[in-house]
C-alpha cells in the first residue's frame, strides 16, 4: 500500500498532532469516491464538521493545484492552499493535499498539512486514507482531548464521503 507524501515541518511524529483514518471498502471505484473529495460543494452535505467553504479566485467548487480556497472546521476558520493534486490514473493512487492555516498569535495559531490516498486494493477493494499533522498550541491541546475530535472527526469525513459516493452510484 501507498503512503502520504510529507513536506518538511509536518512529518508525523514531528509535529505537534496527528490524526490518521483509514478505510479499506468494496463496491466502489476510486473514480466515485475522488468525485466526492473534489467537489467542496458536496463536503457540507456528507460532512457535518464543515462550512462557509470559499474560493479566493471565485473557482471552485471543483479543487485543483494550488487552489486557494477557506473554510470554518474543528471552531477555526481555516485558509488553505492545494500543494498535492493527483487526480484517478489506473495503476496509481489519487492523491490531493492542503496545507491549511487558522491566523493568529502564539496562542492561536495553527498550520497543519491535510492529505488524502485513495488506491485500487487487490479484490475489488478501495483504500481511503486520510491523514493531518498539525502545529500550534490548538494542535498541543488536541492531540490531548479525549475524545480525540480529529479522529472521530476525520472518520464522519470518511464515512460520509462513502455514503454520498454509494448515494451518487443509486
Amino acid at each position: 500500500m501507498n503512503a502520504i507524501n510529507w513536506p518538511e515541518g509536518y512529518i508525523p511524529g514531528e509535529t505537534d498532532n496527528f490524526a490518521s483514518n483509514e478505510v479499506i471498502i468494496t463496491g466502489l471505484t476510486v473514480e466515485e469516491l475522488w468525485a466526492q473529495l473534489d467537489n467542496t460543494a458536496a463536503w457540507p452535505v456528507y460532512y457535518s464538521n464543515v462550512s462557509d467553504i470559499a474560493f479566493h479566485d471565485g473557482s471552485g467548487p471543483g479543487l485543483s493545484d494550488g487552489a486557494r480556497f477557506r473554510f470554518s472546521t474543528f471552531g477555526f476558520p481555516v485558509e488553505a492552499q492545494v500543494n498535492e493534486y493527483v487526480p484517478p490514473i489506473k495503476g496509481q493512487p489519487a492523491r490531493m493535499a492542503w496545507h491549511g492555516w487558522a491566523e493568529g498569535d502564539a496562542d492561536t495559531r495553527l498550520d497543519v498539512h491535510h492529505a488524502w490516498l485513495i488506491e485500487e486494493l487487490s479484490g475489488g477493494r478501495v483504500r481511503i486514507l486520510t491523514q493531518e499533522t498539525q502545529n500550534g498550541k490548538p494542535a498541543r491541546e488536541l492531540a490531548v482531548t479525549r475524545p480525540n475530535p480529529m479522529i472521530n472527526g476525520h472518520q464522519e469525513w470518511l464515512d460520509g464521503m462513502i455514503g454520498a459516493a454509494r448515494n451518487a452510484r443509486g
